[in-house]
């Protein structure tokens, strides 16, 4: 299936494909968010003024996965980071390389506009993620912690 995936910024008249993605995501996590919420993440995602992004893995045309990616400053180094946020391939596509090629995609951004990492969190009960996370990237050894308001 890989040969046949193309990586590509999902475009602003694709917000009907990219929604279904998106709910299954946060299916998965078992959460939601209002619709004011995607409203606004989905203009981020295509004002050139916002440092957050969006690729969609194409199988045959049919966008299949997606990737949500926001670079940010570390006091760490002098590049940005890059946070990755999001990653979702569809049930049937998964274990097919796609999730690999998106993370992959999200690396050569990265890369070109000078980020010196990325990152990103799941579940510890996301073993079947960990197994493509654990050949493509290195754990950290930090857990996270947060307070919502």
């Amino acid at each position: 299936m890989t040969e046949r995936v193309v990586i590509r910024s999902v475009r602003e008249d694709e917000r009907a494909a990219w929604e279904p993605l998106w709910a299954g995501y946060l299916e998965f996590y078992k959460t939601s968010v209002p619709a004011a919420t995607s409203d606004i993440t989905w203009k981020r995602f295509h004002d050139d003024a916002e440092p957050m992004y969006v690729l969609g893995a194409y199988v045959d045309g049919k966008l299949t996965g997606i990737v949500h990616y926001i670079f940010h400053r570390s006091c760490w180094t002098p590049g940005d980071y890059c946070y990755l946020q999001d990653l979702f391939v569809n049930k049937d596509a998964r274990g097919h390389g796609v999730g690999r090629k998106l993370i992959e995609a999200v690396y050569e951004k990265a890369k070109a506009a000078g980020a010196s990492r990325v990152h990103w969190l799941t579940q510890f009960e996301n073993a079947r993620a960990q197994i493509l996370y654990d050949e493509v990237a290195d754990r950290s050894g930090f857990m996270q912690y947060r307070k919502i308001f």
